[in-house]
């Protein structure tokens, strides 16, 4: 098994209005990994005693980590489907702490069939919330999907 089985929705299967959820809480291992993935070493990631003294009272997420466990989500919808994930932009609302766990929901508002490429462009918008309810970050998406094989 590649690990791309095709078990994600085929472009010919999402229809406007369809939304789909995904859950992730997070760890102080994001919170490390994140800092070294990008190179991002901002005390308010990386220090205990500067993020007690910030605005947040505890280390936060980056951005650009929440942004990418939100798109995650969008991986995993088009499982094996997906031909390029095309662009992605993300407003950030709250902040995003260890031991918050994420609820990112996509709903799709277009599609723009793309015969040439074998499926079509699925634009979605999408909404994370933690667990207590509060919207963290919105975005918008375009995936190009691939249709059903014939």
């Amino acid at each position: 098994m590649t690990g791309m089985d095709g078990s994600g929705k085929t472009y010919d299967e999402v229809a406007i209005g369809d939304a789909y959820s995904r859950t992730l809480t997070i760890t102080d291992t994001h919170l490390v990994v994140g800092a070294g993935l990008i190179g991002d070493f901002n005390p308010h990631h990386v220090d205990d005693t500067f993020a007690a003294g910030s605005r947040f009272g505890t280390r936060i997420l980056h951005g650009v980590m929440t942004a990418a466990i939100m798109g995650g989500a969008v991986g995993m919808i088009f499982h094996g489907t997906a031909i390029a994930y095309l662009e992605q932009s993300t407003k950030f609302r709250a902040p995003v702490r260890a031991g918050d766990t994420l609820t990112t929901t996509w709903t799709v508002s277009a599609k723009d069939d793309k015969p040439q490429h074998g499926g079509g462009i699925v634009t979605m918008r999408a909404v994370a919330v933690n667990q207590r309810g509060e919207t963290v970050a919105e975005a918008e998406g375009r995936m190009l999907v691939a249709a059903r094989a014939a």
